[in-house]
């Protein structure tokens, strides 16, 4: 008898059996794999390069290692840099020593999440990739440029794969419905869920519409629409989707709730994006920049302590680190507020950016040699530590002809408030010095 739902391969995942066989049936990452882009023409060409594949999870860096090695006729050997250390390596090149002797096979050598990997483990692979023995292909999620050794990174390209478009999932997605479940529909409503809950997110998508189509098969259910989908799997989809509108909406009400003071609304902000599957490190960086632009230097500690919790985060990771986070939300809430520095810096670029090229004043300027002392470099500068109260007074520190500009103006809030009167005191200073 036949079932509502054909498959074959019942033991692999649905990721799996879907996973492109040839270059053609990848999906996505069209400015490398297109007509005449740079990776199609090295696969057509036979000659890979050692390359580096960077992009956020589920974009398809393992299948295009695994189409290298295929398209290459080459060994492939692949390891985890979280599960593996230098005795795995030296294996690897064993095997690919091994293969090119008896066979003549040249060897990919594909290594997933490669920043996890230290410096030594990294350098391992330095004098197989210099001689032609391996091509080595790293996957990660992170910046290479930090990550990855220099010296490994100077010896192969990096390409960067973007996350999956909405036509890209849904594509996908219509894939695996005709594959596993082709007598079962998806409203336009649910299919939307769907695509922004996978947030570009390949395997993300194909973990989740595979157990959607199981429990409708179990249910006898043809078509998936909002209430299946509420009974059966909504509290697994994200309340709203990274990048789109209502992600940026909270993203929003989260900010303009610190600025404007309100602690308890600011922390149900931020537990509601916790909640709906926000990164806790993104919320991080954000709170970060409330600090920045919205307390400033009313009170400096906003900053240090949005940065420590973002580094108690990725020390204790969940849930302890995301109550370090909130700490942070809710100081940042109730600390007293100035943009003024945010201001000044904005004012300062934009005066710049319009300003012509102006030279640095001869006091300014420093003379470490005989020549720029002779030629009066540094001369009749003062000495601020010298001066009473520390404070040359009178003195202009803008460049000649140049009138002096007030980019900086703080507010009477928190330590500003102290600043200001400061301020103002060697303002009194100066005029008495001029007169």
């Amino acid at each position: 008898m036949n079932s509502l739902f054909q498959t074959t391969s019942p033991q692999a995942p649905l990721a799996e059996r879907l996973r492109p066989k040839t270059l053609d049936e990848v999906v996505g990452q069209s400015h490398l794999l297109g007509e005449n882009k740079p990776l199609r023409l090295a696969f057509q060409s036979g000659n890979l390069p050692s390359m580096i594949l960077w992009g956020p999870p589920g974009v398809g860096k393992t299948t295009l290692a695994r189409l290298i090695a295929n398209t290459a006729d080459a060994e492939f050997i692949a390891v985890s840099a979280v599960l593996s250390g230098i005795k795995d390596i030296r294996d690897a090149v064993e095997r690919a020593e091994l293969s090119l002797q008896q066979h003549g096979r040249k060897t990919i050598l594909f290594v997933d999440e490669v920043h996890r990997f230290n410096k030594g483990q990294q350098d391992a692979f330095l004098p197989f990739v210099e001689s032609g023995l391996i091509t080595f292909i790293g996957a990660t999620t992170e910046n290479p440029s930090f990550e990855v050794n220099s010296a490994l990174l100077s010896r192969a390209q990096v390409f960067v794969l973007n996350s999956l478009s909405e036509p890209e999932l849904a594509l996908l997605l219509e894939r695996a419905r005709l594959l596993v479940a082709e007598n079962v529909t998806i409203v336009d409503e649910v299919r939307e869920q769907i695509l922004a809950y996978a947030d570009g997110d390949a395997r993300r998508l194909l973990n989740f519409v595979e157990g959607l189509f199981n429990a409708a098969s179990g249910a006898g259910v043809t078509e998936i629409n909002e209430a299946f989908l509420q009974t059966t799997m909504a509290e697994k989809l994200r309340r709203f989707d990274k990048g789109g509108e209502a992600f940026y909406d909270q993203i929003s009400a989260l900010h303009k709730s610190v600025r404007g003071s309100n602690p308890d609304a600011a922390l149900y902000w931020f537990l509601r994006m916790i909640d709906g599957g926000a990164d806790p490190l993104y919320l991080g960086r954000r709170i970060i920049r409330m600090a920045i632009e919205d307390i400033g230097l009313a009170d400096p500690r906003a900053q240090t302590m949005a940065l420590e919790a973002c580094q108690i985060y990725e020390r204790l990771g969940s849930p302890e680190g995301e109550l370090a986070l909130s700490n942070a939300v809710i100081y940042c809430a109730v600390a007293p507020k100035s943009n003024a520095a945010y201001n000044a810096y904005n004012q300062a670029k934009a005066f710049v950016g319009n300003d012509k090229s102006r030279i640095v004043p001869l006091h300014l300027r420093n003379a470490p040699t005989k020549l720029m002392k002779a030629l009066d470099y540094g001369k009749e500068y003062r000495y601020a530590h010298n001066e009473p109260e520390a404070y040359a007074a009178g003195v202009d520190y803008f460049p000649d002809e140049m009138t002096a500009q007030q980019f900086y103006t703080p507010t009477p809030r928190g330590l500003e408030g102290k600043i200001s009167e400061k301020l103002q005191h060697l303002k009194d200073l100066d005029k008495k010095a001029k007169k």
